[in-house]
């Protein structure tokens, strides 16, 4: 019992100095030693490992992420059907728009961007490919958690809470729940600087025939170009036609 705890330890502590190694962009043993709040010799004996089955690089003594990874990601995303049903669709709808247009789907409770396309005025924000976000506090986790099961929406903000991004975020779960409905009835959801300042976007679900959540599709841009009959209707209408294509091509395909 013991080996397979320390197994499973070990495991978790690659894991975490991969993690960390991405979110500080490449380190030494010791600032990672520092992060991670381990012994150097741990930290050194599994990056060692990590370089051994190539997973992990080493160039003027820093490490980082090795390309190796690009491998399991491209499969990753590429395993969903979804992926490649979309993303003409979104390159399209960048086009349409001129903004930032993303697919996101739920995973452990949180959102995970699939695919972004970048119209000719689209804004250059944090989102890329990968990145994990609350659902709570963006239109596309809105537009998923609204056709989620309620126990699973529970589960769901029971473990991740409901924490404050900016001043416009919804930290209240009635309220919350109310806005949940409302989407639902419209076929839509906003976001309105609740993720970050400045920015707003729209988002639609895409689901299946049996009317399963399997993703949502956004348009991202600035309060300054988002606002209005644009915000109201015009991206909002371009957002529900793409995502019925979408659920034809999904259906039929």
């Amino acid at each position: 019992m013991g080996t397979q705890n320390s197994t499973v330890q070990a495991t978790r502590t690659s894991i975490a100095i991969v993690e960390a190694l991405v979110r500080l962009d490449g380190a030494g043993v010791t600032e990672l030693a520092t992060e991670l709040d381990l012994p150097k010799s741990t930290v050194h004996n599994h990056l060692d490992t990590l370089r051994d089955i190539e997973y992990v690089v080493k160039a003027d003594g820093e490490y980082n992420v090795g390309l190796r990874f690009l491998k399991l990601g491209e499969y990753s995303r590429n395993r969903l059907k979804i992926y490649d049903i979309v993303r003409p669709e979104i390159d399209a709808l960048a086009e349409q728009t001129g903004e930032l247009v993303n697919l996101s789907v739920e995973e452990y409770g949180r959102g995970v961007y699939l695919y972004l396309a970048r119209g000719d005025e689209a804004v250059h924000l944090d989102t890329h490919a990968g990145m994990q976000v609350h659902l709570h506090c963006t239109a596309l986790g809105k537009a998923i958690l609204a056709h989620t099961p309620e126990e699973r929406v529970e589960q769901i903000l029971d473990t991740m809470g409901m924490p404050s991004r900016t001043e416009q975020t919804v930290t209240d779960r009635g309220e919350l729940y109310e806005e949940l409905e409302t989407i639902r009835e419209r076929g839509y959801a906003y976001d309105r600087q609740e993720r970050l300042d400045g920015l707003r976007c729209v988002a639609a679900p895409i689901t299946t025939s049996e009317q399963e959540i399997v993703g949502a599709i956004s348009v991202s841009g600035p309060t300054s170009r988002m606002q209005g009959e644009r915000f109201d209707t015009e991206i909002p209408d371009a957002l529900r036609d793409t995502a019925n294509v979408v659920e034809l091509n999904m259906t039929y395909s």
